[in-house]
C-alpha cells in the first residue's frame, strides 16, 4: 500500500511540473501575436493548452519510468 501511495505522489508531482512547465513555455511563444484574442478567453486558450501538453508530457515520461520499473519482472 505504502509503494501505491508513493507512486500517487510522484504522478501528482509530475503533472504539476509539467503542466508549470508548459504553462511557462506557452507564454513565451507570444500567441497573441498569431491570433487575435481576448483577454479571457485567449488566457483560458493559453490556460487549456498548457494543460493538455503537460498532461500529455507527463503521461509519456511516467510510461517510459513505470516501464523501466517493470522490466526487473522480466530479468528475473
Amino acid at each position: 500500500m505504502n509503494t501505491i501511495g508513493i507512486q500517487a505522489l510522484i504522478t501528482l508531482i509530475t503533472y504539476i511540473l509539467f503542466i508549470a512547465m508548459a504553462f511557462w513555455t506557452v507564454q513565451e511563444i507570444h500567441i497573441e501575436r498569431y491570433i487575435p484574442l481576448r483577454a479571457m478567453p485567449g488566457k483560458l486558450l493559453i490556460v487549456l493548452v498548457s494543460i493538455a501538453i503537460g498532461y500529455a508530457c507527463s503521461s509519456f515520461f511516467l510510461s517510459v519510468i513505470f516501464n523501466i520499473q517493470n522490466l526487473m519482472y522480466l530479468i528475473k
